[in-house]
This record gives C-alpha cells, structure tokens and sequence, in this order.
C-alpha cells in the first residue's frame, strides 16, 4: 500500500513539474504563430510602420507575422526563430505582461530610455540641445541605416559614449525627461540630423566629413 502511494505522490510531483515547466515556457515565447490579441496587434503596427510587415494589422500571429519578426530580428542581432519573446518584444519597445500590452507602457518605456540618454548625452546643455539629441535618436529610429527601434539605436555598438562609460544608468532629471517626451512627440531642433559631436573633444575625422544641419551649444548636429 506505501509502496503504492510513493508511486502516485510521484507521478503528481511530475505532473505538476510538467505543468510548471510549460507555464514558464509560454510565458518566456509571449507571442508565436496562431497567437492572438492586443499584443500581437501592437507587432504588426511597429513592424509594418518599420516596414518589416505588408500584411494586416490584425491581432493574429500568421505567417507573414513570423517571416516580418524573423526579419526584424535579423536586422537587430536576434535569434531569428520567428518568436516575439522577451528580448524581441524589449529591442520593439513592446512591455508584456501575460500576454497582454500597451502602447502607453510602451511609448513610457521609450520615453524613460531616451531620457536616460540624453541626460547621459547632454545635461548641463540648453534645453533645446537637449531635445536635439534626442531627435537624433529618433531620426536614426526611421533610418533604413540605423536599428528601428530606440533600443537598438542606443544600445547600438560604439555608437553613445553615454552607454560606453555607464552615464546612461544615472537617473535622469526633469529636464531630460520633458526633452525625451519633446523628441519623442517629434520636434526635431537638429533638423534630420542622424550624428552630433562636440567639436572639442572629438577625435574621429570622418565626423567633420558630414554635413552641418546646426550648432546647439557644445554639440554640432549633422547628416
């Protein structure tokens, strides 16, 4: 009889690892073919509005969803399975949870980031140098030669000191942040310009090379 009741406590601790096991699975793959709902909606906007996705705006996770991820994730250094997880929901600037999201969690998540950078970038320059630099950002957001997606653009190999040296994990004061919601909202004080420097500490020469768009402060904005 003990014998009996060790087999069965056994086999529901398996069964209940099981359970567990597939829980977490589906909690880390969000998004994946046949997938529904709000989040998969917001997917395929950021996508189609990237112009990684040609199909409907939908909510439906087909397959012209998976191929439209698979690309994103090519161009943003991902695993490319086709999964809107964690990472890939994160590099959309999409927040999850339960399988639900957004778009004001993530436009706050954006927003919260850029003004990290720019305080990182920026502090101490006129507000309107500020929102510049954050412009930059965003322009590099539409650029075919940049990431499409905030993220990725800031956390782009080599491309922010601000991230190099650890600035951009200071919190960021109220200036930044209203700069960040500017930028964000889509003033462009830099006028298009995708690179900014400071002519005095600069070393690289390329940089001079690229056309002026304006100078704010310290910081020469350009093409």
């Amino acid at each position: 009889m003990l014998k009996k009741i060790i087999i069965i406590l056994t086999l529901i601790c398996s069964i209940i690892i099981l359970i567990i096991s597939a829980s977490n699975n589906i909690v880390e793959a969000t998004s994946r073919y046949g997938s529904r709902g709000e989040e998969v909606r917001q997917i395929q906007d950021k996508l189609k509005r990237w112009g990684y996705y040609n199909g409907s705006v939908d909510g439906i996770y087909g397959s012209k969803t998976v191929e439209a991820v698979k690309y994103f994730q090519r161009k943003n250094g991902l695993t490319q399975d086709g999964i809107a997880g964690p990472a890939t929901l994160k590099a959309m600037g999409i927040t999850s949870s339960g399988g639900k999201s957004t778009a004001s969690g993530s436009n706050s998540s954006d927003i919260n980031l850029l003004s990290h950078l720019i305080y990182g970038e920026s502090r101490g320059e006129p507000y309107t140098g500020q929102v510049a630099v954050g412009a930059v950002i965003m322009n590099r957001v539409k650029s075919s030669s940049f990431p499409n997606t905030i993220a990725g653009v800031i956390y782009q190999r080599g491309a922010f000191d601000a991230v190099s040296d650890g600035q951009i994990n200071m919190e960021p004061d109220s200036t930044a942040k209203k700069a960040a919601q500017d930028a964000y909202n889509g003033w462009d004080p830099s006028y298009g310009a995708i690179y900014y420097f400071n002519p005095s500490t600069a070393t690289n020469k390329w940089i001079w090379s690229r056309p002026l768009t304006i100078t704010i402060g310290k910081h020469r904005f350009c093409k």
